[in-house]
């Protein structure tokens, strides 16, 4: 029986890469001349760590990390930032989580969705990733087709394909 996985995974040194893109034009802005800017990557525990000055330069740090990221091929999707910057002293930091694996509640929100499309697949829930299996291609590419449109907030990859 054809099947495929649905994964969602951060590859490491393209995200490394991007970091590093990132301080380097940072680092050449005119308007970051002389001030205080970190960007840090813990690459065990996929964190980002940033500084800056002011929240407006925090936010342009997250625009030119976003853009990059894209266009080193990342997806947006897969920085959470949903924490809010917070002051301290006379810097602002923010701790950004790199999303990396499929939690639970988000396997089985993409397996409920799957079930519900009333396509005649098998979604199964492997650890991190998920495994549909269909009895032709056809069904297996509507469900790669209805987990691109619908907007799940999560960096996802079809692999494994097998026929």
């Amino acid at each position: 029986m054809p099947s495929f996985d649905i994964a969602s995974k951060v590859d490491l040194q393209t995200l490394d890469n991007a970091i590093n893109t990132v301080k380097k034009e940072i680092t050449n802005r005119f308007d970051f001349k002389g001030s205080h800017v970190v960007i840090e990557l813990n690459k065990k525990d996929y964190k980002l760590n940033l500084e800056a000055d002011s929240d407006m330069q925090m936010e342009q740090i997250l625009d030119v990390l976003v853009s990059r990221s894209m266009r080193q091929g990342l997806d947006a999707n897969c920085y959470d930032l949903s924490k809010e910057a917070f002051p301290s002293g006379k810097i602002v930091k923010k701790e950004i989580k790199v999303k990396n694996g499929l939690a639970q509640d988000d396997a089985k929100k993409i397996v409920k969705l799957v079930k519900d499309s009333g396509l005649k697949v098998q979604a199964a829930i492997m650890d991190d990733i998920i495994r549909v299996t269909a009895k032709k291609i056809d069904d297996l590419q509507d469900v790669i087709q209805l987990c691109k449109t619908t907007d799940l907030k999560l960096p996802l990859q079809f692999i494994n394909m097998k026929s």
